[in-house]
């Protein structure tokens, strides 16, 4: 059962109202005083019930009391009202946990999340079928309809006593009650493995921390390594382009064409050389090899 209220309240979708409300600072404790208010107050009127329905439900409902059963009883309806009670409380309660900020309105955007309601559906029909069809599978005895109207006015009960809870200043809330607040230590250095007098737990949380700190230093070298050699790729392949389009005859170069003697092709080379200077060296070199070759 709480691991489907678990599932049903963490599926709740996010609303506007959750960008009005102040974000939590690093000294902000993990246990607030509203926090504390909502709890201590649900244990205070949920305790009440189930201590009341154990010592004095027998009477209220004019039922057999299961105090003195012995163990190997069968289950009687006075211990199956507890449980009951307990768990209509629950599943109520789950109305009051949607909204812990101290809204008045718990069934604001109820249908908007389809996997809360079915979830709730479903826990309330498992549990109609667990006291009524249960038996010694689950120690419960059926009861009857004005008993069942009983536990659901206990569950109803959670509802408004979440109203009465809200109804509670945050102010009347001793500050000692808050568990988990403190003080950051600005000037620590959390590279600083030199500590000795620190917990084994401190100690061992800066290790995995300087772990973690090392492991993506590593993969932002390896990314920015691949970086490089896309780079470098590149760069090739524009020089190689370069040298093929720079390769070709311009309209300023004039080779001179004589196939008769070696003097006419040094001045072919020393034409091409002094009419195109805008070729690099490299290219300089591949004109004269291809204008020799044409030559010869």
């Amino acid at each position: 059962m709480d691991t489907l209220a678990s599932l049903a309240l963490a599926t709740e979708p996010p609303t506007e109202d959750l960008l009005k409300r102040k974000p939590y600072g690093r000294t902000s404790p993990l246990i607030s005083k509203m926090m504390f208010r909502n709890i201590a107050g649900h244990a205070v009127y949920q305790l009440t019930i189930l201590f009341g329905l154990i010592f004095a439900g027998d009477k209220l409902f004019e039922i057999q009391s299961d105090r003195y059963a012995p163990i190997d009883a069968p289950a009687g309806r006075h211990f199956t009202i507890v449980f009951n009670t307990f768990v209509m409380m629950t599943l109520f309660n789950e109305l009051n946990a949607r909204k812990i900020h101290g809204e008045r309105n718990i069934f604001k955007g109820l249908f908007s999340n389809p996997i809360f309601y079915c979830i709730w559906i479903v826990t309330f029909a498992l549990q109609v079928v667990i006291v009524q069809f249960g038996g010694e599978w689950f120690s419960t005895a059926p009861l009857e309809w004005h008993l069942w109207l009983a536990c659901l006015g206990f569950g109803v009960g959670t509802l408004l006593w979440g109203q009465i809870v809200n109804s509670i200043p945050i102010g009347l809330v001793p500050d000692s009650l808050a568990v988990g607040s403190g003080e950051v230590d600005e000037n620590a250095d959390p590279l600083d493995l030199d500590d000795d007098d620190l917990p084994g737990e401190k100690r061992s949380g800066k290790i995995l921390w300087i772990r973690g700190l090392t492991r993506l230093q590593t993969q932002l070298r390896v990314v920015r390594a691949f970086h490089l050699v896309n780079e470098d790729k590149s760069d090739r392949v524009s020089l190689a382009s370069i040298h093929r389009s720079s390769i070709r005859p311009t309209n300023g170069s004039k080779v001179v064409a004589n196939r008769n003697g070696s003097s006419s092709n040094a001045a072919a080379v020393a034409d091409v050389i002094n009419e195109d200077e805008a070729y690099p060296p490299a290219c300089v070199l591949i004109s004269k090899k291809e204008n020799l070759s044409n030559d010869l």
